[in-house]
């Protein structure tokens, strides 16, 4: 029978599916791009999947961080950043649907995973075992991991989130799948992404280059028409009494959906061009993203001390540097462009 007329009783019958064969957490290398010299190890949840994803699948996540280049501050955060469908499609061959959880999610995921389909979906990081000391049996959290492996038998799943590969086991697969769980009429459907690598493509880096050289241009044309680190200074000095009165838990939901996901946007950015290979008059632009990356981590680290300080706080030194920095950085790519 072939896989994709699957029937439902097939389904039920499978206790064991796997999408990516010979996948070892134990044994398992991340890319480079979350290794040691990385000054943001982890950048967001739907970036660091598809870096490892991609990894995983032998392809090169370079290609698709032109993303990064036109992030902007929103208001109270700056852009989440994540490589759309088209790009993934046009990079790597890969097809990304949206999946509609209709029947329980393991169902889904046995029929998906074993005509070597994978699944993104959503996922309560309270039974993450990769996340201990933070969400792991302590806190209910909303991610998003990528289904590889699943054992109904022995209740394992490996699974890719943030910058690795993992496993569980036990209670954490019956509660990640909500296996036992009682009839619930207000749990909502989570959002799942099947992910179709049949058409996969592997470019030579010359031509992933190519690609990515075309499409400067307009990613230049997509940046902010002022400059936005002025504006994210301001909006932290407004916010900060306010999250003084939160305290410290506050600041860090704050900062990681503003201050983290710019300096490990800039840091992508800064990588993406270096790997274009666009010659000297593009070091100024390189130099200048990576230091918003390096800049971002001691504001995240200065602002949380302001937050836990009753004295005075003037970051506005901080604030001036990642404003030049991004001036520079674009400036050299104007210049590269005329």
């Amino acid at each position: 029978m072939s896989m994709s007329l699957r029937s439902t009783l097939d389904t039920l019958a499978l206790s064991r599916a796997t999408a990516l064969p010979g996948l070892d957490p134990a044994h398992y290398q991340r890319h480079a791009l979350h290794g040691e010299g990385a000054v943001w190890p982890e950048k967001n949840c739907y970036a660091d999947l598809w870096i490892e994803l991609l990894h995983a699948m032998g392809l090169d996540p370079h290609a698709m961080l032109g993303v990064t280049l036109p992030l902007d501050f929103e208001g109270d955060q700056w852009t989440f950043f994540k490589p759309s469908h088209d790009e993934l499609r046009r990079c790597y061959g890969l097809d990304v649907q949206e999946l509609t959880l209709w029947r329980p999610l393991l169902d889904h995921a046995l029929e998906h995973l074993s005509a070597g389909k994978l699944i993104s979906v959503e996922a309560d990081a309270f039974w993450l075992p990769d996340v201990a000391g933070t969400d792991y049996r302590q806190n209910h959290s909303k991610t998003t991991i990528v289904l590889a492996d699943i054992d109904v038998a022995a209740k394992r799943l490996v699974y890719f989130h943030n910058a690795g590969c993992y496993a569980l086991e036990g209670e954490d697969f019956d509660r990640t799948f909500r296996l036992g769980q009682p009839a619930d009429p207000s749990y909502l459907p989570l959002f799942a992404e099947v992910i179709r690598s049949d058409r996969r493509v592997s470019r030579p880096l010359a031509e992933l280059q190519a690609q990515g050289r075309a499409q400067l241009p307009d990613l230049l044309k997509r940046r902010p028409t002022d400059n936005p680190m002025h504006r994210f200074g301001q909006r932290f000095h407004q916010d900060l009494p306010w999250l003084r009165e939160q305290g410290l838990d506050h600041y860090h939901v704050w900062a990681f959906a503003g201050t983290r996901q710019m300096g490990a946007g800039f840091e992508l950015a800064s990588r993406w061009l270096r790997w274009l290979e666009l010659g000297p008059a593009a070091e100024p632009a390189v130099a200048a993203f990576d230091e918003i990356g390096q800049t971002g981590k001691t504001l995240i680290l200065k602002g949380a001390r302001a937050v836990m300080s009753a004295k005075p706080t003037d970051l506005s030194p901080l604030f001036d540097t990642l404003a030049s920095a991004w001036d520079r950085g674009f400036a050299a790519l104007d210049q590269l462009q005329a």
